[in-house]
């Protein structure tokens, strides 16, 4: 990977580390009296905040046939969290239309990362034409769960 792509993907990176020890923290701090709120959010911060940021970033970062720009990767990066930290910050507060405008932002965001990586660099590779199978599973998979999640969060509690 060249340093354009490696530099496009470090703040995915660096922000979903971040995420991924920020969930581990929420659960080791709650586990002496855990709640459903705060293991919920604990696995949202790993899996959606982190570890899904992580790929989307290096995915885009590899895939893309061209290195995304500065502002391309910041937009995506500030979309992403902001619709995080609206999803979290709604679920934990009860205010659905956070909830919602949180899971809007972060569909916009997978549209212009998927976008970004049409006419991936490496669809001429056997390998090339995987990963980018892969990434669009992932982005497929969080669109998916997104509605799902808006859903669940409706739900009252028995």
């Amino acid at each position: 990977m060249t340093f354009d792509r490696r530099f496009a993907a470090a703040p995915f990176a660096a922000v979903g580390t971040g995420c991924v020890v920020a969930g581990g923290l929420v659960a080791a701090v709650t586990a002496p009296a855990p709640s459903t709120h705060a293991s919920w959010a604990a696995a949202y911060l790993v899996l959606v905040a982190g570890v899904a940021q992580i790929a989307l970033g290096l995915g885009q970062a590899a895939l893309a046939s061209h290195p995304p720009s500065t502002r391309q990767v910041a937009a995506q990066v500030i979309g992403w969290n902001v619709g995080n930290a609206a999803v979290l910050a709604g679920t934990l507060t009860g205010v659905l239309p956070l909830v919602d405008l949180g899971g809007a932002l972060l569909v916009i965001d997978l549209a212009l990362l998927i976008h970004a990586v049409r006419g991936g660099l490496r669809r001429s590779t056997r390998v090339g034409r995987w990963a980018l199978y892969g990434f669009r599973v992932l982005v497929l998979l969080l669109l998916v769960s997104i509605p799902i999640g808006l859903a669940l969060t409706r739900i009252e509690p028995a």
